[in-house]
């Protein structure tokens, strides 16, 4: 006889998200393990917000947590979580599609594993390419400066990214996943407050992993739960998003490791990530695409 998961609370923060919110919200209500579905309402146009609120009367499974404006993706988050009623959580992006067995392939893993836990998922764009956010090492200042001046082709060991690699035959730790599905049990998202609401948009969800480590816990990639991750789908601009995830790796270098590094490198850093703003901002305004 198979015992049945216990309920999971999958949290998704909706701003403008548009039309793949639709087929995000059908395929968490499709799962074959028990869910509850939370929608965070950060912003949406009025005839959106109405359907939702009409979805959460009909639909039992589902609530809709609005009225607090847009807090955030952080604050919505832990507000998301707090209305929780399952004893696992899944953070899920509102552009993300699930296969049916996600959430019951989650449990089975995660039986087996020692708390606490963190699962991440393969996450594929439209056109089915890995999307490099999905299995990470740590976010540290040499890491990132490695990154910023492309410096990996003399350190290949020190990537950030590791998308590019060989796909594991089964669930592998890793130091980092991404934000559009994080696995794991509540309580253990409460052993560390949640997400740091310091962070308004981008970061969050490196931070999350790395004080989730610090505080004992281990991080897993996943596989064979492979998601569709549309990406890049809420209405803002680019201006708007440049900033916040220009502000958000500030505050993760100077929050976890102002004590591990000299202040001058954390200063480095600060300019290379502040140059980085001023060529997104440059190539916004003529109209090229950053990347």
């Amino acid at each position: 006889m198979t015992t049945q998961p216990a309920l999971t609370s999958v949290v998704m923060i909706t701003y403008h998200t548009g039309p793949v919110l639709d087929q995000s919200i059908s395929a968490v209500l499709a799962q074959t393990a028990p869910v509850e579905l939370i929608l965070v309402n950060n912003g949406n146009p009025p005839q959106i917000e109405e359907k939702l609120v009409a979805l959460a009367k009909n639909e039992p499974r589902v609530r809709f947590v609005t009225g607090q404006g847009n807090v955030g993706f952080s604050t919505g988050c832990n507000l998301g979580a707090k209305n929780a009623q399952g004893d696992y959580i899944l953070f899920l992006n509102p552009d993300s599609i699930l296969p049916p067995q996600a959430v019951a392939r989650a449990h089975e893993y995660g039986v087996k594993l020692a708390r606490p836990y963190m699962l991440g998922a393969r996450l594929l764009d439209g056109e089915g390419k890995d999307q490099r956010g999905c299995r990470r090492a740590l976010l540290t200042p040499m890491t990132a400066l490695i990154e910023a001046f492309h410096l990996y082709r003399f350190f290949p060991k020190q990537r950030l990214n590791l998308h590019e690699e060989p796909l594991p035959k089964t669930i592998v730790p890793v130091e980092a996943i991404s934000g559009a599905f994080m696995f794991l049990p509540v309580a253990d998202l409460w052993e560390i407050n949640g997400f740091d609401e310091g962070y308004f948009l981008h970061v969050e969800d490196l931070d999350l992993c790395l004080r989730f480590s610090r505080a004992g816990g281990t991080i897993y990639f996943v596989p064979d739960i492979v998601v569709t991750h549309i990406g890049g789908t809420s209405k803002t601009t680019s201006e708007f998003l440049e900033r916040h995830k220009a502000a958000g790796f500030r505050r993760y270098f100077h929050e976890n490791f102002n004590h591990d590094y000299p202040q001058p490198v954390l200063w480095l850093l600060d300019a290379a990530i502040m140059m980085r703003l001023w060529v997104k901002l440059r190539l916004v305004k003529r109209g090229v695409k950053a990347v």
